[in-house]
C-alpha cells in the first residue's frame, strides 16, 4: 500500500479522466441531485464541485445531504454507508472547507483505510473541532492512525470512537497520545473490549492527562485488576468532571478502589455506575469515599444488586456529611420502605437540592431468622449455673434407672423445668436422642451428643473466622494493588539542583558529586532551608589529615550528616593542590607570581558522604543556642584550612617566602 500524504487528497490535472472517458462516466454515473440544488455561493460551489469530481475519481455516488448542507457548522452523515472510497471523496472535499466544525460519520464502515484519508485531511483542515467515528470497524490499525493524529492535531476538542473493536493494546496508543494532549476535552471509548491491561493504560492516561473533562468507558470489560488500576489514575487526575463507567462489571472490588479514589479526587462531578454488579457491601465501601468528597453531584447506581440496606446507607452518608455536594442519586430499580422515605424527608430538609430516584415503596429489609442456640448447650449452661450434673436432671424422670424414658415423659419434664428451651429446640433434642424413632429417649448418648455439639461449635467458629480472614485479605490485596497503581501513575518527585550535583527532593539517602571548598558559601547562602546556616551548623565537619597516617572516621549519629575533606598531604603528589576561590585576593597581594589558573574551584576534591538513612531531623529550635557556638568554631576552622593550604603551596613554590610568613 502506498504511503498516504496530503497531496493524495488533492485533485491534479492528470487525475481527471479524458474527454472520452468523461462522457462515458457521465452516462454511467448516477446521482440523486438536481442541478439547481448544487448552485450555492461561489465558495460553496467550489467545495461542491471538488466533491463531485472526487466522487467521479473514486467511483462513488455523491451524498446529496452533504451538498445540500454545505455552509452549515454541523454535518451529520451518520448511517450513509460511505465506505473507504466515500470517505476518501469526502476527505478531498473537506481539505479546504472552512464552515464545518462538527463532523458526524458514525456507522459508515470506513475501516482503517477510510479513517486514514479523513485523518490526513485534518492536517490541513483546522476548522473541525468535533469528530464522530463511532461504529466504523476501525480496530487496531485505525487506533494507531487516530493516536498519531492526536499527537499533532491542534483543533479537535471532542472525538467519539465507540464500537470500533479496540482491544487492550489500543488503550496504550490512546494513553500515549493523550499524555501530552491539552486540547481534547471529550473522549468516547464505549462499546470496546478494554479489560485488565486496558484499565491500566487508561489509568495512566488519566494520571498524565491534564485536559480531559468528559470520558465515556461504558460497555467495556473493566473489572478486578483493570478496575482497580483505572481508579488509581482517577485518584490523581485533576481535570475530569464527567465519567461514565456503566455496564463494566466493576463489582465490589472496583467499588472499594473507587471509594479510595473519591477521597482524594476533587474535580469529578458526574459518576455513572449503572449495572456494575455492586452489592450493598460495595455501596458501603463507596460511601467511605463519599464521606470525604465534596464535589460529586450526580451518582448513578441503577440496576445493581442493591436493596433497602444499600439505599439507606447512601442517604445516611448524605445526611451525616454537611459538605457533600450530592444532588442526584439514581437507584431506580430499588424498592424502598417507609423508614427510607422518612429518612429521605429528613435529609431533604438539610439538603433541599437532593433528588433520589427509586422504584417505589414496597421493599423490605431481609432479616435472617434469629439463630437458635444448640439445645444441649442450653441444658449444659443451665446445669453449670446450678452446679448440677447431667445425670441429676434425668434421675427424676428415670425412676427405674434404665437410662431410657418415654418421649412424652421427657418432653413434659423439660417443659415443666426452668430450662429456657422453646418448642423447636425440644423437638430437635428429641430427634437427636431418638434417632431411630422408637418412642424412647436414650440419654446414655447425651455425653456423645455433647462432644459432637462442641465439635460442631468449634467448626462453625473456624468457618466464620476463615471467611472473615479471607475477606480481610481480599480487601488488603485490592488496596495494595490500588496503592501500587497510584505510585506507578504518580510522577516521581522533582529533582532539584544543588552545588556539585543533583538530589531528589526527599529525605532519603543523597549522593553528591565532588564539591569545591569555595562552594560552601553557596550552600550556606542557598534559598533552600535544607542548607541554611541553622541546618549546616548541626553537621559534623572532619578536618583534613595533615599527616600521612589514617585513622577510622568516627561514626556520625543517625541525625547528623558528615562532611569530609581529602588528605591534602597524600594527594599533593598526584594532584596539584589548588586554592579556594575565597583565597584568591590574599594570594594576589602576597605573591604575584602565583599562577591563578590553578585557583579554579573545580580543581578541589571535596566529597560529601551519604546522609543517614533515618530521615528524622532534630529539633533545631531547641538547639540553636548550642549550635551558634559550633558555627563560630566551624568558621575559625575553615579560615585555618584556607591559611594552611596557602602556606603549603607557598612552601612548594618559594621556601624563602614560607619562612618569612
Amino acid at each position: 500500500m502506498s504511503v498516504l500524504s496530503l497531496e493524495s487528497l488533492c485533485l491534479a490535472d492528470n487525475d481527471s479522466p479524458s474527454s472520452a472517458e468523461d462522457l462515458d462516466l457521465e452516462d454511467k454515473w448516477d446521482t440523486d441531485l438536481e442541478i439547481d440544488e448544487v448552485k450555492k455561493t461561489s465558495k460553496d460551489t467550489s467545495t461542491a464541485e471538488i466533491y463531485l469530481q472526487a466522487c467521479k475519481l473514486v467511483g462513488v455516488v455523491p451524498v446529496s445531504y452533504f451538498l445540500r448542507n454545505l455552509g452549515t457548522s454541523t454535518m451529520n452523515l451518520n448511517h450513509h454507508g460511505l465506505g473507504p472510497p466515500g470517505g476518501k471523496a469526502l476527505a478531498i472535499a473537506l481539505v479546504t472547507d472552512m464552515h464545518i466544525t462538527n463532523l458526524e460519520l458514525a456507522d459508515n464502515y470506513l475501516l482503517a483505510e477510510g479513517a486514514r484519508y479523513l485523518l490526513e485531511m485534518l492536517k490541513a483542515n483546522f476548522t473541525i473541532q468535533h469528530l464522530d467515528l463511532s461504529n466504523n470497524h476501525l480496530q487496531s490499525e485505525g487506533a494507531e492512525c487516530i493516536a498519531k493524529m492526536l499527537l499533532d492535531n491542534i483543533s479537535i476538542k471532542s472525538i467519539k470512537l465507540s464500537g470500533n473493536g479496540f482491544i487492550e493494546d489500543d488503550a496504550k496508543s490512546f494513553a500515549d497520545a493523550l499524555a501530552n494532549n491539552y486540547r481534547v476535552k471529550e473522549l468516547d471509548l464505549s462499546h470496546n473490549q478494554f479489560c485488565g491491561r486496558g484499565g491500566e493504560h487508561l489509568g495512566q492516561m488519566l494520571a498524565n492527562n491534564e485536559a480531559l473533562e468528559v470520558l465515556d468507558l461504558s460497555w467495556n470489560h473493566l473489572r478486578m485488576k483493570g478496575a482497580v488500576a483505572f481508579c488509581a489514575g482517577l485518584k490523581v487526575n485533576v481535570t475530569l468532571k464527567h465519567l461514565d463507567l456503566s455496564w463494566n462489571g466493576f463489582g465490589n472490588e472496583g467499588a472499594l478502589a473507587l471509594g479510595e479514589a473519591l477521597k482524594f479526587n476533587n474535580t469529578l462531578v458526574y459518576l455513572d455506575l449503572n449495572n456494575n454488579r455492586i452489592t450493598n457491601e460495595g455501596v458501603g465501601m463507596l460511601c467511605k469515599g463519599l464521606e470525604a468528597n465534596d464535589t460529586l453531584r450526580a451518582l448513578m447506581l441503577a440496576y445493581n444488586s442493591l436493596t433497602v440496606e444499600g439505599a439507606l446507607a447512601l442517604i445516611t452518608v448524605v445526611k451525616n456529611t454537611p459538605k457533600t455536594a450530592l444532588e442526584e442519586i439514581n437507584i431506580s430499580n430499588v424498592l424502598v420502605n417507609e423508614n427510607f422515605v422518612q429518612l429521605l424527608d429528613l435529609t431533604c430538609q438539610e439538603h433541599p437540592s437532593l433528588e433520589v430516584q427509586y422504584a417505589g415503596v414496597g421493599g423490605f429489609i431481609a432479616k435472617k431468622p434469629p439463630k437458635r442456640l444448640d439445645p444441649m448447650k442450653v441444658i449444659q449452661d443451665y446445669l453449670d449455673e446450678r452446679k448440677l450434673r447431667l445425670w441429676d436432671f434425668f434421675k427424676k424422670i428415670d425412676k427405674d434407672g434404665t437410662m431410657r424414658v418415654p418421649v412424652a415423659d421427657f418432653r413434659k419434664a423439660v417443659q415443666q423445668s426452668n430450662i429456657p428451651l422453646d418448642r423447636y429446640q425440644i423437638e430437635e433434642l428429641i430427634q437427636r436422642l431418638d434417632r431411630e424413632r422408637t418412642g424412647m429417649v436414650d440419654y446414655r448418648g447425651l455425653a456423645d451428643t455433647r462432644k459432637q455439639m462442641m465439635r460442631d461449635h468449634r467448626r462453625q467458629l473456624r468457618k466464620v473466622e476463615s471467611r472473615q480472614k479471607k475477606e480481610k485479605q481480599k480487601s488488603e490485596r485490592i488496596l495494595k494493588t490500588f496503592q501500587s497503581a497510584v505510585e506507578a501513575n504518580t510522577p516521581r518527585s522533582s529533582m532539584v539542583m544543588s552545588p556539585g550535583g543533583t538530589k531528589e527532593d526527599s529525605s532519603g539517602p543523597q549522593h553528591f558529586s565532588a564539591t569545591p571548598l569555595s562552594s560552601w558559601h553557596h550552600i550556606v547562602m542557598s534559598n533552600s532551608s535544607r542548607y541554611s546556616v541553622t541546618n549546616l551548623s548541626s553537621e559534623h565537619i572532619h578536618l583534613p589529615m595533615l599527616g600521612g597516617s589514617t585513622h577510622q572516621r568516627p561514626t556520625s549519629s543517625p541525625t547528623m550528616r558528615s562532611y569530609s575533606q581529602p588528605n591534602l598531604m597524600d594527594d599533593s603528589q598526584r594532584y596539584p593542590q589548588s586554592k579556594p576561590s575565597s583565597a584568591q585576593g590574599m594570594l594576589s597581594d602576597s605573591n604575584p607570581d602565583v599562577d591563578h589558573t590553578k585557583l579554579s574551584p573545580t580543581a578541589n576534591h571535596l566529597t560529601r558522604s551519604s546522609p543517614a538513612l533515618n530521615s528524622k531531623q532534630p529539633d533545631t529550635k531547641t538547639k540553636t543556642t548550642n549550635f551558634e557556638t559550633y558555627e563560630n568554631k566551624l568558621t575559625v576552622c575553615a579560615e585555618n584550612i584556607v591559611t594552611l593550604t596557602v602556606l603549603m603551596e607557598l612552601m612548594e613554590k618559594n621556601p624563602d617566602a614560607y619562612r618569612e610568613a
